[in-house]
């Protein structure tokens, strides 16, 4: 009964769909937050011969990814670390609502790309019903309702968000900011944190269409991204 636009899960349109349209044979490639959980399959690696760095703030989550996904390992947070100028490719997937300043995130991924590299970023909208009140609720709540509803998220979720200008506007203005162009953007009015319950669901639902109607873009449950730095 809803419009296409309404029924396309970004995470899943991202990975399927997006990222592949990037991935060149031989490229170098950084995965930004990917830690345990490498975007890019095994498979798709060595078919494309890609070269693949995992950089992820936590050094256990990388080393606990499959083996030979990682080609190099970086331990660092995204907001200190400054890169090489030397990747053709970063993908960074739900990482960014996590960081305190997603400025200096953004600073850093144009860092690491050399110049007519790109960025293709996946970003849950602060704007968002589920966003709002993981700002408000107290950390310890949050994760009992999150576990409680979906257990099978308590392995990769749960981590403190803080949604700075996770918006579409936001992160366009930032990334010119810092050099990088966008070349795409696309717009996801759909998620699955109230599936649980129906009548939840419904009056989200409602709401979403009304909220679109009124903030357009900026009305986003998700977010995709992709920027192409400067020559």
């Amino acid at each position: 009964m809803l419009p296409p636009e309404f029924q396309t899960d970004g995470n899943l349109d991202f990975l399927a769909n997006l990222t592949p349209r990037y991935l060149r044979q031989g490229h170098l490639v950084y995965d930004v937050g990917g830690g345990k959980n490498p975007v890019i399959s095994g498979r798709i690696k060595n078919g494309l011969s890609l070269r693949t760095v995992g950089l992820d703030i936590d050094r256990e989550a990388l080393a606990a990814a499959p083996p030979d996904h990682y080609d190099e390992t970086i331990g660092a947070d995204i907001m200190d670390y400054r890169g090489r100028g030397d990747a053709d490719l970063v993908i960074c997937q739900s990482l960014l609502e996590h960081v305190r300043d997603a400025g200096r995130a953004i600073a850093a991924i144009s860092t690491i790309l050399r110049p007519g590299g790109r960025a293709i970023i996946f970003v849950p909208c602060r704007n968002a019903v589920y966003a709002r009140l993981n700002l408000i609720l107290p950390e310890e709540l949050k994760r009992r309702l999150l576990y409680g509803a979906f257990p099978d998220m308590r392995r990769d979720h749960g981590f403190p968000a803080y949604y700075d200008r996770c918006t579409p506007r936001g992160f366009a203005r930032m990334g010119q900011e810092h050099g990088l162009i966008l070349e795409s953007l696309r717009i996801y009015f759909l998620s699955n944190y109230f599936r649980f319950c129906l009548p939840l669901h419904a009056a989200w639902r409602m709401w979403l269409l009304l909220f679109r109607g009124v903030a357009g873009t900026e009305a986003a449950e998700t977010f995709a991204m992709v920027f192409r730095k400067e020559q």
